[in-house]
């Protein structure tokens, strides 16, 4: 059983797991971990996978054999992503061009989410560029995205001030002219979540659909140590868990993810938070009770 997580500790606990259950488990390595996630979803390299919440999304819409296990591994606010070199204020973006890695990138999705639910700034007011594909074969970025030419990355271009703003996550460059372009970023971020009742995810737990039939019992057991380590943490902070855990947890970030995704042609249909928890059940031949519904 080959396992990917980002952090030490989870997956020091999955591979225990792993192995207590029967497996012959083993982590597989790799950084940054979102890299992973290509080799994961289109030739299922590994069986258990930390991937990013909208690639879940995307093996739903695009019917990939994977399937989500219910535990973030990367949770966050996001509004402090989007970032500047000029002046604060969201009515600027207006009218400018913002670059992020890849148009399917969660960061992104969540970003832009908020500028048009919150801000009332259109996709179309904004001219949008991106630097790499994303982790689906089978998806290309909409028609009216530019792409930056080969070789050219985003936090150069954004440095040398050729792009006005950037969405940047943990690729965020060290450099003391950076500022968020939302002002008091946390601030906003805490009452969204507050008005959502939900934090927004980044990074969840993927099994392949093949593993889980097979490995049922092994699954099982990695989803359990993960969820007892989260809930080894202690009580959530306020104002929303940022790490939450179990399918009752996960439908609203999922539900609000999965809108704005298919509302930025990020998704070729929509996709509903049942389908997930459907194809999951299925595999591991459990009902959603056993995993947090």
């Amino acid at each position: 059983m080959k396992i990917v997580l980002g952090r030490d500790d989870l997956a020091a606990v999955a591979v225990g797991a792993g192995k207590d259950a029967g497996a012959a488990a083993e982590r597989v390595e790799v950084k940054p971990v979102n890299k992973a996630s290509r080799a994961f979803m289109n030739d299922n390299a590994y069986d258990i996978c930390e991937i990013p919440l909208v690639t879940l999304l995307q093996a739903a819409a695009y019917d990939k054999p994977v399937s989500l296990l219910p535990v973030t591994t990367l949770g966050r606010f996001q509004h402090q992503t989007l970032v500047t070199l000029g002046e604060q204020g969201v009515e600027r973006v207006k009218g400018s061009t913002v670059g992020q890695r890849s148009w399917s990138q969660t960061t992104g999705v969540w970003l832009r989410g908020f500028l048009t639910e919150q801000y009332g700034i259109a996709l179309s007011d904004v001219e949008w560029r991106t630097y790499e594909d994303g982790h689906v074969d089978e998806y290309t970025d909409p028609s009216w995205v530019k792409r930056a030419p080969e070789g050219v990355k985003l936090q150069a271009e954004f440095l040398a001030g050729e792009v006005a703003y950037g969405i940047m996550g943990n690729e965020l460059p060290d450099d003391d002219r950076i500022r968020t372009a939302v002002p008091d970023a946390l601030d906003a971020a805490e009452k969204w979540a507050s008005a959502k009742g939900f934090a927004p995810v980044n990074h969840v737990v993927g099994v392949s659909v093949e593993s889980a039939k097979q490995n049922a019992k092994q699954v099982l057991a990695v989803y359990d140590a993960l969820a007892e380590a989260a809930a080894a943490k202690g009580p959530a902070p306020a104002p929303v868990d940022l790490n939450p855990v179990g399918f009752a947890a996960l439908r609203g970030p999922f539900t609000a993810a999965a809108n704005y995704a298919f509302e930025q042609e990020v998704l070729p249909r929509r996709v509903e938070f049942d389908e997930l928890v459907e194809r999951t059940c299925a595999a591991l031949g459990v009902s959603a009770s056993r995993l947090g519904a």
